[in-house]
């Protein structure tokens, strides 16, 4: 089964948290805090494995969860941070947010790799809150939690050439003749549902790789038919050689064929419809092709290449070759979706965000903001000095002068998180 559209969920792991402990060591008197810090969590990382040609495996496992760093241990003992989740993903991969939609990597190359969910800092053991006003504290973090998110992964046929054209024009049965490559043929419409691939050999020491994309029809750019399965793959290709059946043997004009599935690209992506474009006149073993092929000439003009052919029976497929070979020696390679004109990619800070949100729900006040929920998350509620601190920092914040602005009274219920406070004076 060819897949290439997923949707799955990624979290980095937790970091490992914080230790509270005391050097109890003869000849050493008040030898003071020595808990350690808790290791990092582990990232999850996307690397191109060129062995992978489709998404399958996504269809079965969508969650991916990194592990954890250890916690933090007595004498100073640190925990070690984990190792990142390593998913491999077929080249011509496309990582997106799910959310935003933005795009997070464009993965074609062997190797290449991205972070798509980042593990947490461990939290920090009582040693580092150790002063002078506070020579031996009780108070530890746990462990940040990790980044999550869903993301969606697109994949796009790698190919130098695209065959392109309506269904039952000859697509799969030009890819067979040319390449060891062995599509489906038959003569009903939508034979080729997965784009299939093949190294073409010219003969004079030069190859390329052809794709046979899904057929079109009018209407594909709004997803009618196949639609966006087929598009997207057009992306990568540098030529398009756009199959026609000269012979007409389903009743349709030739050249009409020819201008409704250019409109079909252009409605997909202008820059596919100046793409460099080479027309195989496919069928002309058969009656009419003559015809048809003098009066699609005049119509179109003499700028569009056009080379007749016979897929069936290889004749004029050896000319067609060697055009294809000789403009892909013009064109340079498809330039990455995330590279910006410059060269460099572009990063965007962005908007800044209130520190924190207070709504009110029946007779709960909720806080909510990035920053407050990650402090409470990473507070070790078990010792007194870590539930001090907390109540410390939030009233430097302003939550609890926000609150009864907000109508919070003395012994009303304050959700941050997943925790419930009781509000005091």
């Amino acid at each position: 089964m060819f897949v290439d559209y997923v949707k799955i969920y990624v979290r980095g792991g937790d970091g490992g948290n914080g230790a509270v402990a005391f050097r109890r060591e003869k000849y050493v008197p008040q030898g003071g805090p020595a808990g350690g810090d808790g290791g990092r969590g582990g990232d999850v990382i996307f690397r191109v494995d060129e062995g992978l040609r489709t998404l399958i495996d996504f269809r079965y496992q969508k969650h991916f969860k990194a592990k954890r760093g250890e916690h933090g241990r007595s004498k100073g003992q640190h925990g070690a941070s984990a190792d990142p989740l390593v998913v491999k993903v077929p080249p011509g991969t496309v990582v997106k947010d799910a959310e935003t939609g933005e795009m997070i990597a464009d993965l074609t190359r062997k190797g290449q790799e991205v972070v798509v969910a980042r593990g947490g800092r461990g939290g920090r053991g009582n040693m580092r809150f150790a002063s002078p006003s506070n020579p031996a504290p009780e108070i530890a973090e746990n462990g940040e939690p990790g980044e999550e998110r869903w993301v969606e992964l697109e994949l796009k046929v790698l190919a130098d050439v695209g065959l392109v054209g309506y269904p039952s024009v000859g697509k799969s049965t030009l890819l067979a003749s040319v390449s060891a490559a062995r599509p489906k043929i038959a003569d009903y419409h939508f034979t080729t549902l997965t784009p299939n691939l093949g190294v073409v050999d010219v003969g004079d020491g030069r190859s390329f790789v052809m794709a046979d994309l899904p057929g079109l029809i009018e209407g594909a750019h709004q997803g009618v038919g196949l639609g966006h399965q087929f598009l997207r793959h057009v992306d990568r290709t540098r030529v398009l050689v756009h199959v026609v059946d000269m012979a007409a043997l389903e009743g349709r004009d030739p050249y009409e064929d020819w201008v409704k599935i250019n409109e079909e690209l252009r409605q997909y992506r202008e820059d596919l419809a100046r793409r460099p474009q080479i027309v195989a006149a496919n069928k002309m073993d058969l009656p009419d092709a003559r015809d048809n092929l003098d009066a699609f000439r005049k119509k179109a003009g003499p700028e569009v290449p056009v080379y007749p052919i016979s897929a069936a029976t290889r004749e004029g497929v050896r000319e067609l070759l060697f055009a294809v070979a000789d403009l892909l020696d013009q064109q340079p390679e498809q330039p990455l979706e995330e590279e910006s004109d410059s060269g460099y990619k572009v990063y965007r800070s962005r908007e800044p965000e209130e520190p924190f949100v207070i709504r009110r729900e029946n007779e709960v006040f909720i806080v909510e903001g990035e920053q407050v929920e990650r402090l409470v998350a990473m507070t070790n509620f078990a010792y007194h000095d870590s539930v001090r601190r907390l109540a410390r920092i939030l009233r430097e914040m302003g939550i609890e002068e926000a609150l009864r602005e907000k109508g919070a009274k003395e012994g009303d219920t304050v959700r941050i998180g997943g925790m419930e406070f009781e509000l005091m004076d």
